[in-house]
């Protein structure tokens, strides 16, 4: 009854909360046909260059300097940074962003899972949180994993494993090879004091637009998070490159721009 009456007011359709699982990874689900859609459209891509700092100028950002380059822009160009956290805090100037961070652990096993299992599954009562089987590879994930952080590769590799064995029922055995992955900055911590700090999509310069999982959108840390903002900020690029300039334009603001409510309410496509 609570499942039905939570579902019917949150999707009134069954289609509506359909889970959508990447088939092979997020990789090969969302990166590649970004990167294929970039460069198909002209977009140049740039691997290994990381951006140092901003130069500013007359109430816009005027260039981009990267570790071996440096990139002039146009008065018409635009920037939108999609960097974490604490590295857009510093190259923006007087930025504030959310500074309690979560950690995620991560183990992949080199193996596979009897066929006809779900593609995913939630464990309650042990370690691992989730489980997602692709083809060669069965990935754990253990979120807000303060606990278990600390500990060493091996350990976590035979405890994590374990408790895949229960959930699908497999026989013991050796484990299999693993690689553990610790993001001690996962996430930001959804609190209050937290939430107070994600910045909006809008700067004080008007070419500078903010994109990432931390920014302002309604929805916390989250891959759907980020794309919320990618698309604000897309939204503000757009409508500066159609606005024409007033003939007598004020200074900038002198706080971030706010994000519309619509823009952080808006459906993902």
């Amino acid at each position: 009854m609570r499942r039905r009456a939570c579902c019917g007011a949150c999707w009134p359709r069954r289609s509506d909360a359909a889970p959508l699982p990447a088939r092979d990874g997020l990789s090969e689900s969302l990166v590649d046909p970004a990167l294929s859609f970039l460069s198909g459209s002209g977009a140049e891509v740039r691997f290994g260059s990381r951006l140092r700092a901003l130069d500013f100028a007359d109430g816009c950002v005027s260039g981009l300097l990267f570790e071996q380059s440096a990139l002039v822009l146009r008065p018409e160009d635009s920037v939108i940074l999609a960097v974490p956290a604490a590295v857009a805090a510093r190259i923006v100037p007087g930025l504030i962003v959310p500074d309690d961070y979560a950690p995620i652990v991560n183990a992949h096993f080199r193996c596979g899972l009897p066929p006809g299992g779900p593609l995913f599954a939630g464990i309650i009562g042990g370690t691992a949180e989730w489980v997602f089987r692709k083809r060669e590879v069965v990935s754990v994930t253990v979120s807000a994993a303060d606990r278990i952080v600390a500990r060493s590769a091996d350990e976590l590799r035979e405890t994590l494993w374990r408790d895949v064995t229960l959930a699908f029922g497999l026989p013991a055995g050796a484990t299999p090879p693993a690689r553990i992955v610790k993001e001690r900055r996962a996430t930001f911590r959804a609190t209050p004091a937290q939430e107070m700090r994600r910045p909006a999509a809008g700067t004080v310069w008007p070419n500078l637009h903010l994109a990432g999982d931390y920014v302002d959108t309604g929805l916390p840390a989250t891959i759907e998070g980020a794309i919320r903002s990618g698309f604000a900020a897309a939204a503000r690029v757009h409508q500066r490159r159609t606005r024409v300039p007033a003939a007598n334009a004020g200074p900038a603001p002198t706080r971030q721009t706010p994000t519309p409510i619509e823009e952080c309410q808006r459906a993902l496509p």
